[in-house]
């Protein structure tokens, strides 16, 4: 929000303040400042002069030789007749035309016409054009080092001509410094609106702002119409109907007859070009004039082009076809607000006017227009069309529908001021719910406690009062009401700021926050941070990848066609084919990083990662996609086998309190090598054994298939991996560490080798051994595997280790011989394995 400091003035005397006070005590309020610039500031030598004499150049047709009066300044080059000599090829120059004269060693901003902007603006010097002398130069708006986008429409092309009528007085300043006379030199502060405060988004709501933080009285702009002269009443040449009240909530239409079509005065031209407006004519200047002093979007309309006298505030139909006023055609949406007359649509709503009803040079009448939509509606709208106004942008945020009236009443002034037309009597007003305070009460104990200072009540409300809040009540109460423009005052919170604001924030007190609130960990993030800490104490090292990754990942994988892995969520707008779909496993990221050191040279990886993958919905499109962690180990290299693999992963769940791991071998899974593959399990939950599941799955583990790592350039290189569900992991967990005694009584132990199908799971037989082994068997270990001239063909021997302890007593021999032969007698009739001899 660009706030001139001249134009501030204009409601509050800000002349013994600095701009650079104004600025810091701004801040220090709450307003967000930005920048602070200030204009014309480096124009050295540039007058005030007239056109007495033009002649044509002897040796240019597009040039002519200007002689120029400056008065009483002197000048290196004037003639006998005191006139300046300067050879220009500005197009709209003329006799007796008043224009900015750059003297021979004058400084402007520049950039020249047709040249690129240069660093610290330019010199003008004397110098030839075709063989005649010119000692200075015509200048340009744009010379003069205003930004094309606020120069006057008027003289946007060629020389800046001061016509008398728009510069009042012109004629008395000839040969004067040109940046007094046109008093430029001035500051423009650029503010940083949040959304919250839309009705700072005008110079009224900033001077409010400004008259709050430095104490001072605040006056309205001048809305006081003293003469209703035009022919008849406004009501006499236009009703207003409101069809979608929802979307509209008031619509004030004002008369203005006999338009005079001219430029704007020049103190109104010069606001609007430092706010960042360029001046077009005095009709479309005074609605963005107003839009920027009060907040309120405005809009006129040529009467000739409103057909039957109406106007209808109602949805566009769906497909309807509507040129705006820059001239293109745009196809409407059923939910689209439009003004229209009684045959056709002549206006986005709170967005933008149609060609159709534009004001013409000859337009005579104008049906003004000051109305209140809802601000989604007009986001909607605006974002669907992809068309943003500076109108647009002040509904999206909100507006005070009881701006309407005051704004409307503000450009009729401005026209009567102007001498632009003539006012009709009273407006057309439709206001179907007139918008009210929320009155609230606040403590004063509340405020002081809350920002640690120590204000009476007196002095809150002195602070209050001087933002327009009324301030009711007694003692610790304050029941006060804010103006309707302050849509962000709902809270008693709100109110502690406002104190805190006005106070200022530099003088607040520093302390430190009070309380016993300890800090926490949630359990999951707690197992993350305790399998990190396991890995790498393992030796593995963590990586992190990206979640955005390409959907030809899984098939490098050898991931089926209608497996659960394809569920991806796709991006709407991704940066490209490599990061258009969310992860939803993380091996194929895994094995990148794994390919990428190994043709780096890396003889030997183990890494790790803890990131989350995403599920999409298919089933129910409406429910947002299912996010969850997931833990991969991968690695490759010198002492990485499956069973290196599977040690890690069995040491890493039992540091996390899990146990009693089975691995069942799996073949089909593409990922994996058929015979080099297990699905790592537990025993099921009460509530799966009621479902009838035995085991519950926390992921799967194996040597990656030789197809898949020769896709990402492993070819010949054995890669292992697992993928563990952390959710799973984290329901399963138990970290609570019981204290265990040390046994009291000795153990004894059995080696047993056992001759078994070569197809023989070893989970099979440890289960078949801890079912017999009852509570006296404490451990079984596997720790030997043999194949060999012994050992028939299809036969393998296994051989495991049995420990035996009570916690009560000593085992006697018959006890553990007994048990032992029941194990033994299982192994046989269960899983046909016998005894070999050791």
């Amino acid at each position: 929000m660009l706030v001139p400091v001249e134009w501030i003035n204009d409601y509050i005397d800000l002349s013994d303040v600095s701009v650079d006070e104004f600025c810091d005590r701004m801040i220090m309020s709450g307003s967000n400042l930005e920048t602070c610039d200030w204009f014309c500031e480096d124009v050295e030598n540039v007058v005030v002069g007239k056109i007495a004499r033009i002649d044509k150049h002897p040796q240019a047709d597009k040039l002519v030789i200007c002689r120029i009066d400056i008065g009483d300044r002197e000048a290196e080059g004037k003639d006998e007749e005191g006139l300046l000599q300067i050879v220009t090829g500005a197009p709209n120059v003329f006799e007796g035309a008043y224009v900015p004269v750059a003297l021979s060693g004058s400084h402007i901003p520049g950039p020249l016409h047709g040249q690129p902007k240069q660093e610290g603006g330019v010199t003008i010097e004397k110098g030839a054009l075709r063989g005649v002398e010119s000692y200075g130069m015509l200048c340009s708006a744009g010379e003069m080092g205003f930004e094309d986008k606020v120069v006057p429409i008027a003289h946007r092309d060629g020389i800046w001509i001061l016509d008398p009528a728009v510069y009042e007085g012109i004629e008395e300043k000839i040969g004067m410094d040109f940046v007094d006379a046109l008093e430029l030199k001035q500051a423009v502060v650029d503010f940083e609106i949040t959304p919250n405060r839309p009705d700072c988004l005008a110079q009224v709501g900033m001077a409010r702002e400004a008259a709050a933080t430095f104490g001072k009285p605040f006056c309205y702009p001048d809305t006081d119409i003293q003469q209703e002269d035009g022919e008849g009443a406004s009501a006499d040449y236009v009703s207003v109907e409101i069809k979608n009240p929802e979307n509209c909530k008031r619509y004030v239409a004002r008369i203005i007859t006999d338009v005079v079509i001219k430029q704007s005065p020049w103190w109104l031209q010069k606001r609007l070009m430092y706010a960042g407006m360029r001046p077009i004519n005095n009709i479309v200047d005074f609605t963005n004039f107003v839009m920027l002093e009060y907040g309120q979007p405005m809009h006129a309309f040529d009467i000739r082009e409103v057909h039957g006298g109406k106007i209808i505030v109602e949805n566009a139909k769906p497909g309807e076809k509507f040129v705006t006023l820059d001239e293109n055609e745009r196809t409407m949406e059923g939910d689209m607000l439009m003004i229209k007359d009684a045959e056709r649509s002549i206006g986005i709503a709170g967005v933008m006017g149609g060609l159709n009803s534009e004001i013409e040079e000859d337009t005579k009448t104008v049906i003004l227009e000051s109305a209140n939509f809802l601000g989604s509606s007009i986001r909607t709208t605006s974002k669907k069309l992809g068309l943003r106004t500076e109108a647009s942008a002040r509904f999206e945020k909100g507006i005070d529908p009881n701006l309407s009236e005051a704004a409307a009443d503000r450009f009729c002034r401005l026209v009567e001021l102007t001498g632009s037309g003539k006012i009709c009597k009273g407006k057309i007003d439709c206001y179907p719910n007139p918008a009210a305070a929320k009155t609230l009460d606040v403590r004063v104990s509340r405020i002081n406690y809350v920002l640690g200072i120590d204000l009476t009540r007196e002095e809150m409300a002195a602070m209050l009062k001087g933002l327009e809040i009324k301030v009711e009540g007694k003692g610790d109460i304050m029941t006060v009401t804010p103006p309707t423009v302050r849509q962000d005052l709902l809270e008693e919170e709100d109110y502690i700021e406002e104190i805190a604001r006005m106070y200022g924030y530099d003088k607040l007190p520093v302390t430190l926050p009070k309380g016993n609130t300890e800090a926490g960990m949630p359990e999951e993030r707690h197992l993350r941070d305790m399998a990190r800490e396991a890995l790498c104490g393992m030796g593995l090292n963590e990586i992190q990848t990206y979640s955005f990754v390409s959907p030809s990942g899984v098939d490098k994988i050898r991931i089926g066609e209608d497996s659960w892995e394809r569920a991806f969520v796709r991006l709407i707008n991704p940066l490209g084919e490599d990061t258009s779909v969310m992860r939803t496993v993380l091996t194929p990221n895994m094995m990148e990083v794994l390919a990428r050191n190994y043709s780096r040279n890396i003889d030997t990886v183990r890494a790790f990662e803890i990131g989350n993958t995403f599920m999409d919905n298919p089933i129910n499109p409406d429910k947002l996609p299912d996010e969850d962690y997931a833990l991969c180990i991968g690695m490759y290299g010198k002492g990485c086998d499956f069973y290196a693999l599977k040690g890690i992963v069995e040491e890493l769940l039992d540091s996390m309190g899990i146990r009693k791991l089975v691995f069942e071998a799996e073949s089909e899974y593409g990922v994996y090598h058929p015979g080099r593959c297990a699905r790592v399990l537990v025993e099921a939950s009460d509530a799966m054994k009621a479902a009838g599941e035995e085991y519950e799955e926390l992921g799967i583990m194996g040597e990656i298939h030789p197809d898949a790592a020769a896709n990402f350039g492993l070819d010949g290189v054995r890669v292992y991996c697992a993928e563990l569900m952390f959710g799973a992991i984290a329901r399963k967990a138990n970290t609570e560490i019981v204290y265990q005694p040390l046994p009291k009584y000795p153990s004894t132990s059995r080696d047993i080798a056992l001759l078994v199908d070569e197809k023989m799971e070893v989970g099979n037989i440890e289960n078949v051994i801890r079912q017999k082994g009852g509570q006296i068997l404490e451990s079984v270990r596997l720790f030997d595997v043999y194949r060999g001239a012994q050992v028939e063909d299809g036969k393998k021997s296994v051989a495991f280790n049995l420990v035996y302890r009570d916690k009560n007593k000593t085992l006697t021999d018959e006890e553990v011989t007994n048990v032992h032969e029941d194990v033994l007698q299982a192994l046989k009739e269960k899983l046909n394995a016998v005894l070999r001899d050791m």
